[in-house]
């Protein structure tokens, strides 16, 4: 309910009213000034604050846990270097080496860039044979592996000529030289293989190849290994 205004019965009742509005005023005129006093003082400490301290900054939040950034995963060089060496010395039963046999009758090899002094050497036994390797009766698998890992070794201590024992076929079914094709395709894939040729008879002859490697310092620097390659092991 709404209060209803005191009755006013004389002027001196009128007077206190306006007495009290009076009052009413003053006080919140004085509050207002209160207020307006206490923002101007908080307002002068902190820039005085600011003055003194200068620039700050606020503390981190204790709350949050600071994780650390995880390093990144190592490079596994080694592994890489491995996988590389592995590719390089995977050799494809599919690769057609018809075409880069020399036409005669012992079907020799000389890489691109090597003369033809080279097989006639070869076929001479102007280099003599410092190691080799029978490969007669092993399963294709193995014959890469043991391939692969003879011309690696060779290659490593500086061994320039070896021969390569591979069989005529006499064994196989329908008594085909499958292995001695496989070995022709092998040696040309790799890129330490200089020239091949068929070894004379009495060093095996269509069962055996003579092969000639890249010196140390060609296996290095293959584009080193051009041209004629002379000299004799």
């Amino acid at each position: 309910m709404r209060s209803e205004p005191p009755r006013l019965r004389s002027l001196t009742d009128l007077q206190q009213v306006k007495q009290a509005l009076a009052r009413r005023a003053e006080e919140e005129a004085a509050a207002r000034h209160q207020q307006e006093e206490a923002r101007k003082r908080e307002a002068s400490a902190r820039e005085l604050f600011v003055r003194a301290a200068g620039a700050v900054q606020a503390l981190p939040d204790t709350r949050k846990a600071r994780l650390a950034t995880p390093p990144p995963s190592p490079i596994p060089r080694q592994r890489l270097r491995d996988q590389a060496a592995v590719l390089q010395e995977a050799l494809s039963d599919e690769f057609d080496v018809s075409t880069l046999l020399d036409v005669d009758d012992q079907l020799s090899f000389r890489r691109p860039g090597i003369g033809s002094d080279v097989t006639r050497k070869l076929r001479k036994g102007d280099w003599s044979i410092q190691r080799e390797l029978d490969l007669h009766g092993l399963r294709s698998d193995d014959a890469r592996a043991a391939l692969s890992g003879f011309i690696r070794d060779a290659c490593q201590q500086g061994i320039r000529c070896v021969r390569i024992v591979h069989g005529k076929g006499l064994g196989s079914p329908g008594k085909a030289p499958v292995l001695k094709h496989k070995v022709h395709g092998w040696l040309v894939q790799k890129s330490q293989i200089l020239a091949f040729v068929q070894a004379r008879p009495a060093q095996g002859g269509a069962g055996a190849l003579v092969v000639l490697l890249q010196a140390a310092s060609e296996t290095k620097n293959p584009s080193t290994a051009r041209g004629s390659t002379g000299g004799a092991g």
